[in-house]
């Protein structure tokens, strides 16, 4: 990457998308949807098996999708050495185990703040389950959201729950291995209505801050109130070493994880242009999907949200640090705003077709999959057996 004084030439921008990556989330791949209803769709996957098939598929198209997260219990499989197999064989890895304890009848009041010693160790076990998990599959990141929280004033003691999570993190973290990491999400609200015990980034910030370099922050871009500049986030956490990575996707108004870019393509590329300027657009920053396509097709929804990363990313990227620069330190106010306009209302959808192309790829993905002949196959082969979903 360059400096932030220094113009991008068109070579640079193209290598720099070429070597992005955006890990695409298994769930996605599977029956998902709204608290309301889950619709069925045919051809979904059985086995976390085949939402790595579809995955690969996802990969072949954009080339910028080699990972694969689970989600613990939702993945298990018998032999998690044979799943990573199977990613590696199908040109994938698997990237961030998700921790599940949120979904069992014993949190209810809560997981690992609940007031009940044994339900706190029941789901401190399913964590460190998860780090098992991590070593057989080669991942390096273990993230975290907890559903708990309370519905009333009085319900538990606030700063107890603190010190219960702080506790059960610290057990984790400790079993944390060389290499790899600990990434702690946050959430406004939902399902707690008083009170959630990690409610946004600076609470998230503090635990990490006090476990260690191995824990960072992850930024859902759908876990924010209304108005919140999320940007300032991304660019304070890059300040201090401490954004692990993103959970892109879209909402109008609560947490409805539709397609990235979807509602605010505006906001996805002032995301991206803090992401580049504060040399975020590395490894050490995990650039994940996490969404429920209810009403779409899986696979092409999930081809269509990498491509909306790709494409804030390209204007990000194509955002002239130096003319932005100058109008800063002479406080042109409208220059410097003209600056990310000119970037944000570039076309690129020709650039990132040079860069597939160049790549030996189809310029256009969503084309390329239809014609696959992949959603007919699935639909024809995956008859029977239980299809993947939480149900709703």
């Amino acid at each position: 990457m360059t400096s932030k004084d220094e113009p991008r030439s068109r070579e640079a921008v193209k290598t720099a998308l070429s070597s992005q990556a955006v890990e695409t989330p298994s769930w996605a791949y599977a029956n998902s949807g709204t608290r309301f209803k889950v619709f069925a769709q045919p051809g979904v996957p059985r086995t976390p098996f085949e939402k790595l098939d579809d995955a690969a598929r996802v990969h072949a198209h954009t080339g910028v999708a080699p990972a694969v997260a689970l989600h613990i219990p939702w993945d298990r499989v018998d032999d998690y050495g044979e799943l990573a197999d199977h990613a590696a064989k199908s040109g994938l890895r698997i990237g961030t185990i998700n921790a599940n304890v949120f979904q069992d009848d014993d949190y209810k009041l809560g997981s690992v703040t609940n007031p009940d010693p044994a339900v706190r160790r029941k789901a401190v076990q399913h964590l460190l389950d998860c780090v098992e998990i991590m070593e057989a599959t080669g991942s390096r990141d273990l993230k975290l959201w907890f559903s708990d929280g309370t519905n009333y004033p009085g319900q538990d003691d606030l700063r107890t729950r603190q010190d219960r999570l702080a506790e059960a993190l610290r057990t984790v973290y400790d079993r944390l291995g060389d290499g790899h990491r600990m990434l702690l999400e946050y959430k406004l609200f939902e399902p707690a209505f008083y009170v959630t015990d990690v409610p946004d980034w600076g609470t998230a910030y503090a635990h990490c801050l006090k476990l260690g370099p191995q824990a960072q922050v992850v930024v859902d871009t759908g876990h924010h109130a209304p108005g919140t500049n999320i940007e300032f986030i991304v660019a304070t956490l890059l300040r201090e070493g401490r954004l692990g990575g993103f959970d892109f996707n879209s909402r109008f108004y609560a947490d409805d994880d539709l397609m990235a870019g979807a509602a605010d393509p505006f906001q996805l590329f002032r995301i991206m242009y803090e992401v580049v300027r504060g040399g975020g657009l590395t490894p050490d920053v995990a650039f994940m999907l996490d969404q429920c396509h209810n009403i779409e097709p899986k696979i092409p929804a999930i081809i269509r949200s990498v491509m909306n990363v790709q494409e804030a990313t390209a204007k990000a990227l194509l955002v002239d640090a130096e003319a932005l620069a100058d109008a800063q330190r002479t406080g042109d106010v409208l220059a410097a705003n003209g600056v990310l306009m000119d970037a944000f209302n570039t076309d690129v959808r020709l650039l990132l077709a040079e860069v597939r192309e160049e790549a030996g790829l189809d310029p256009d993905p969503m084309a390329a999959y239809r014609r696959s002949g992949w959603a007919e196959r699935i639909v024809a082969e995956r008859v029977g057996g239980e299809q993947a979903g939480w149900g709703a």
